[in-house]
C-alpha cells in the first residue's frame, strides 16, 4: 500500500509538501524524505512524535540512540509506517534541527493501491518556499550590523571589565584562598 501524507511546516507563511511513500517502509525513510522535499541535507538531529487528535505530542521516537545504555532506546529505523499510522492514527510530529526547531505535522491523508511503474517514495505537490534560510538551516544574508544594531546606543567599553579595582578589589588579594 501507498501512504500518501501532507507534511506542514509550521511557519507563518503556507509551506507543505504533499508525499507518497510505500507503508513497508521506516520513520527513517520518512525522515528522509521529508528533508529532501524541503531541501534540507538531512545532516541534523531530528525526532518524531507520536500525537493525539488535536497534535498534542507524547512518545518521542529519534533518528539516533540517545539513551544511557546502547540499544535500549527504539529508533526511527525500528519503527514500519504501517505499524504506527493507520486509519485510527493518522498525525505525527516531526521536528527537525533542534537549534532551529522546524516543526512540521504530518498527516496521513489517504492510503492507496501502489500504482504499476511509479516510484515510491516520491513529492506529489510542493506549495511555498523556506525563506531566508538555507539548506543547512542556516539563516543566509546575515547582517553582521544588525546584531549589534540594537546595543549600540548601551554599549559602553567599562562593562567589558568585570573585575575591575574599584569595585570588587583585584583578583591577586583573593589568589592566597584557594
Amino acid at each position: 500500500m501507498v501512504y500518501k501524507f501532507r507534511v506542514i511546516l509550521d511557519t507563518e507563511e503556507d509551506i507543505f509538501r504533499d508525499i507518497a511513500i510505500l507503508d513497508t517502509d521506516t520513520l527513517e525513510d520518512l525522515h528522509n524524505v521529508i528533508n529532501n522535499a524541503f531541501g534540507f541535507d538531512g545532516n541534523e538531529m531530528a525526532s518524531f512524535y507520536t500525537c493525539d487528535d488535536k497534535w498534542n505530542q507524547q512518545d518521542e521516537v529519534p533518528l539516533f540512540d540517545t539513551g544511557d545504555i546502547p540499544g535500549e532506546q527504539s529508533i526511527m529505523q525500528d519503527f514500519v509506517l504501517k505499524d504506527m499510522l493507520h486509519q485510527e492514527q493518522t498525525k505525527i510530529i516531526y521536528v527537525y534541527d533542534f537549534l532551529n526547531m522546524f516543526t512540521f505535522f504530518v498527516e496521513l491523508g489517504a492510503v492507496e493501491e501502489e500504482q504499476n511503474g511509479e516510484l515510491y517514495p516520491s513529492l506529489l505537490f510542493a506549495h511555498g518556499e523556506i525563506s531566508g534560510i538555507d539548506q543547512q538551516g542556516l539563516a543566509v544574508d546575515f547582517d553582521e550590523e544588525d546584531l549589534y544594531a540594537d546595543f549600540e546606543d548601551d554599549f559602553n567599553e567599562e562593562d567589558l571589565d568585570m573585575f575591575s579595582d574599584d569595585e570588587f578589589g583585584s583578583y591577586d588579594e583573593y589568589s592566597d584562598d584557594y
